[in-house]
C-alpha cells in the first residue's frame, strides 16, 4: 500500500464519473450523490434499459443535474465491457465498480464463467483494465471498488465453484475478498499513471442483494453510499491508493498483506482476458 501525489481539482471543474450497477440500491445512491456535486457528469452503467432510464430521470429530478446519462453493458460479459470502452470517447475521472449479483444456484454466463465470479470479480477487473486509457487522460483519476467487510474463503484453485458445492454466501464472500486483493494489485499497476485505486465497505444496507444473502441491514442506501462517494471525491481518495476503508476511515485489510496470493489471483484473472 502506497501514497501517491497529492492535490485536487477545483470543486467546479468538470469531472466524469462512471458507476456500475447503478440501478441497485447502493449504486443509484452513489450516482445520485455524485450528481448532486457541482461539475459532475455521471454515467450509470446498467444492464436493463428501462431501469436505467428510470434511474437517470429520478437522479436528474432530485439533483437538477442534466448531465446524468446511462450506458448499457453487462458486467458479467467481457465482450460487452470491451464494446462499452470502444465506444467511449472522453476521459474518465472516476470509476466506481459496484455491480454485484448473488444468484442462489450456480449459473454460467454466455462466456462460460460462473455468474457471481464473472460479475462481482471479473466485472471489476475488466472495467478497470478497459478504462485505464481513459483514466490516464485525467491528472488525478480514481477507481473505487465497492467491496465488503463480509469477505473470505477465496480458493484460488476453484474460483468458479467447479469442485466445491456452490453456496451463494460463500461465493459472495470470496468475491469481496477478491475485490480487496485486486485493489492492491491495480494500485501497484496504475500508480505510475497517477491513478488511485481503493476499496471500501459500503455499510450494512438493507437491499435486494443483502436480502438474498439472508441479511436485513439497518442502514439506508444513502448511508451506504457515503464512503464510496467520499473516496470518489475527497482528497483522501486521491492521495491514498491500495487501501481499504470503512465508515469514512481507513481499516486494516488482512488480505492485502499476502502479496503472493494477490499476484496469484491477478494472474488467474488475467487468464480470462
Amino acid at each position: 500500500m502506497t501514497t501517491i501525489r497529492s492535490g485536487s481539482m477545483g470543486t467546479h471543474e468538470h469531472r466524469t464519473a462512471l458507476v456500475t450497477g447503478a440501478t441497485g440500491a447502493i449504486g443509484e445512491a452513489i450516482a445520485r450523490q455524485l450528481a448532486g456535486r457541482p461539475g459532475y457528469e455521471v454515467v450509470l452503467v446498467c444492464r436493463d434499459e428501462a431501469k436505467a432510464e428510470n434511474a437517470v430521470q429520478g437522479i436528474r429530478t432530485k439533483t437538477g443535474n442534466d448531465s446524468v446519462h446511462f450506458e448499457l453493458a453487462d458486467m458479467s460479459c467481457q465482450s460487452s465491457i470491451r464494446s462499452l470502452a470502444d465506444r467511449w470517447s472522453k476521459p474518465v475521472d472516476v470509476l466506481v465498480n459496484n455491480a454485484a449479483v448473488t444468484p442462489q444456484r450456480r449459473q454460467e454466463t454466455a462466456e462460460g464463467i460462473e455468474l457471481q465470479f464473472a460479475t462481482n470479480v471479473m466485472g471489476y477487473f475488466w472495467m478497470t483494465e478497459a478504462f485505464t486509457p481513459q483514466l490516464r487522460q485525467c491528472s488525478h483519476a480514481r477507481v473505487v471498488n465497492v467491496a465488503s467487510n463480509w469477505a473470505g474463503g477465496l480458493d484460488i484453485d476453484d474460483l468458479e465453484f467447479k469442485r466445491r458445492p456452490y453456496d451463494s454466501g460463500l461465493a459472495y464472500r470470496q468475491s469481496k475478498q477478491a475485490n480487496r486483493m485486486l485493489t492492491v494489485a491495480f494500485a501497484d499497476k496504475l500508480q505510475s499513471h497517477g491513478i488511485s485505486v481503493n476499496a471500501c465497505h459500503p455499510g450494512e444496507v438493507n437491499s435486494k442483494l443483502s436480502n438474498n444473502l439472508g441479511f436485513g441491514g439497518h442502514e439506508s442506501p444513502d448511508q451506504g453510499a457515503r464512503t464510496p462517494v467520499w473516496l470518489a471525491t475527497d482528497r483522501v481518495g486521491q492521495s491514498s491508493t491500495g487501501r481499504y476503508f470503512e465508515c469514512l476511515r481507513e481499516s486494516q485489510c488482512r488480505f492485502s498483506k499476502d502479496r503472493r496470493a494477490i499476484q496469484q489471483l491477478y494472474e488467474a484473472c488475467s487468464r480470462y482476458s
